[in-house]
């Protein structure tokens, strides 16, 4: 990276905690490097309802006073994702400390539906609505980021990363003219790059 690069820190910039630490179930790569990625023609599976039914048992297991829903999908979204939502009495006591009681929770969902042979489809679970707002102050910020990728002609680096929170980076500069954007690294270290796709000589 040259001196003109940036390297921005997103707990720092959007002043809040992680949805998942480093280690945590979350913080693994879950496929994001593509998020666009899918089935051209896709048809449902049956395997949004096999999530959502998981989720309630847990939950009923739990002894949680909750509702579950599944949501439509937002407009950018891939058409396979699926979107839960829980509300209820006891929906915040899922987001646990740092997101990391949510984090686990869809980290087993995504497991419970997708099997070797399967084309991945990727579960999103919300509680209490901490990841939508989590969701539009990232990708708020990545899309001023990008502008001023593409107005500076620097590459723009963030900080280590969880796969959700780089998958939405991802996702709201898909169709951004004038970038492109990748992750770098390995494990804990993977991180996305923004990357202006004609730099200033």
């Amino acid at each position: 990276m040259s001196d003109n690069d940036l390297e921005l820190d997103v707990n720092e910039e959007l002043n809040a905690p992680e949805p998942g630490d480093a280690g945590s179930p979350d913080a693994g790569d879950d496929g994001a490097e593509d998020p666009t990625a899918g089935p051209q023609n896709f048809e449902e599976d049956g395997r949004a309802d096999k999530a959502l039914d998981f989720v309630v048992e847990v939950l009923t297991k739990m002894g949680m006073d909750c509702t579950v829903d599944l949501m439509e999908n937002e407009a950018e979204d891939p058409p396979s994702d699926v979107r839960i939502e829980i509300t209820g009495d006891d929906a915040s006591r899922l987001v646990g400390k740092k997101g990391l009681t949510l984090s686990a929770l869809q980290f087993l969902a995504n497991r419970v539906i997708n099997r070797p042979a399967l084309v991945r489809r990727h579960v999103l679970i919300d509680a209490d609505g901490y990841r939508t707002r989590r969701e539009s102050a990232l990708t708020s910020m990545a899309m001023k980021l990008g502008e001023q990728a593409v107005a500076e002609g620097k590459i723009i680096t963030f900080e280590p990363m969880t796969a959700q929170d780089r998958r939405i980076v991802h996702l709201a500069l898909a169709k951004v003219a004038g970038l492109v954007t990748k992750s770098e690294g390995k494990g804990d270290d993977r991180r996305v790059q923004i990357i202006p796709t004609r730099e200033e000589s």
